[in-house]
């Protein structure tokens, strides 16, 4: 259940980008070590006050936190010898600020010559953007995203750090790849990844009905024709449909709402007319779905097969018996912060998902534990 649990990653990550890498890899069993600047650690501990902030938590469980200065010449020589105890090693700084710590790729390589070395910029190495600050926000406009899941109309910045927890992912990938090369060659490697170029990728349906069909996507080009809606019920609360192109969910979707007579509306007759027709569905449904609330819809949409679900806010979705069941929501007891909830990684290895979560380290929380570790190798 943990493949990587013979790799450690030393992260010197900050907010998201590699902390998130580093994180993706911990959930698959390797230990991680996050080094962290003294008194004042990664700075998203203390992104709503204090050094433990949700923000925070969210990127580094699974980890072991030390607190290292490398400009003193004793955290200097612990962290080189870290680095000659690792595998992967991960930073997210602006090009240039890893070799002002010492933590340069030519500094680790010479140490330690196996060494994938992980760097996650925002606009790459080299170019006129190189740079240039940036964060989600920065990264999803720049990748054409932004314009895909922003409001039409009274525009404005929505939803999660989205290009941030993308390009994490992307790099815990690439970080694979690289650990599997390394198996063959027995040589490590340098992984550059920005989050202008794993946004791109992300964004890539869009590229494509580009320039394959002269199409500028906008935020309701994929909703309008994948046939995608929300509806807000009599209580308050929200379900969403998504019915695709097979005509069964069409119809099972007018038979759950009682509106069996659109189905000889010449404006929905079609699939392709109904795309063209969205807003006149909208409107038709928006006054029907307030009628019920929405676990009586629900109850009618599944007795129709209509693929649906309730749109869950956060404090309902780990509720729902599916989240359940499969036992999404985890728990763990930090001896110093208390209960620490979380999701579990969604990975099953030959039939087993892994429960075990250790809640994100305070800071220097494992400090002497690695520095007796590194005494006791240095000794044996």
């Amino acid at each position: 259940m943990r493949p990587l649990k013979h790799i450690r990653v030393i992260e010197m990550g900050t907010y998201i980008t590699g902390p998130a890498a580093a994180m993706h890899l911990a959930d698959l069993g390797a230990d991680v070590i996050k080094v962290e600047r003294p008194g004042e650690g990664d700075p998203f501990r203390a992104f709503k006050g204090g050094l433990y902030s949700p923000h925070f938590q969210t990127y580094n469980r699974n980890k072991r936190s030390i607190a290292l200065d490398t400009r003193k010449a004793d955290d200097l020589a612990l962290f080189q010898d870290l680095i000659a105890s690792a595998d992967v090693f991960i930073q997210n700084f602006r090009p240039g600020v890893a070799e002002k710590l010492g933590a340069g790729e030519e500094d680790l390589r010479r140490i330690n010559p196996r060494l994938i070395y992980c760097a996650i910029s925002g606009f790459g190495t080299s170019g006129p953007a190189r740079d240039r600050p940036t964060y989600d926000t920065v990264a999803q406009a720049a990748s054409g995203f932004l314009r895909l899941v922003t409001p039409p109309t009274n525009p404005r910045v929505i939803g999660p750090a989205l290009a941030d927890a993308v390009t994490g992912h992307y790099a815990a990938t690439g970080i694979l790849a690289a650990l599997l090369e390394r198996g063959a060659t027995g040589k490590g490697t340098r992984l550059d990844i920005s989050m202008l170029e794993a946004m791109c990728h992300f964004n890539l349906d869009s590229f494509t009905h580009y320039y394959s069909a002269g199409e500028v996507m906008g935020p309701l080009s994929r909703p309008v024709v994948s046939q995608s809606y929300t509806f807000e019920c009599a209580d308050g609360k929200w379900v969403a449909i998504h019915m695709s192109s097979p005509p069964k969910f069409w119809e099972g979707f007018l038979e759950a709402t009682g509106q069996t007579q659109l189905l000889t509306d010449p404006r929905f007759a079609q699939r392709l007319e109904r795309i063209k027709h969205q807003d006149d569905l909208i409107a038709i449904m928006t006054p029907v779905f307030k009628t019920k609330p929405r676990e009586a819809w629900c109850a009618a949409l599944e007795a129709a097969e209509v693929p649906y679900s309730p749109a869950y806010d956060a404090d309902e979705a780990l509720e729902d018996p599916q989240a359940v069941h499969l036992g999404i929501k985890v728990t763990a007891q930090h001896p110093t912060m208390g209960q620490y909830t979380t999701v579990r990684a969604p990975y099953s290895f030959a039939g087993q998902t892994d429960a075990e979560v250790c809640p994100p380290p305070t800071l220097d929380q494992h400090g002497e534990d690695i520095r007796a570790e590194m005494r006791a190798r240095k000794a044996g």
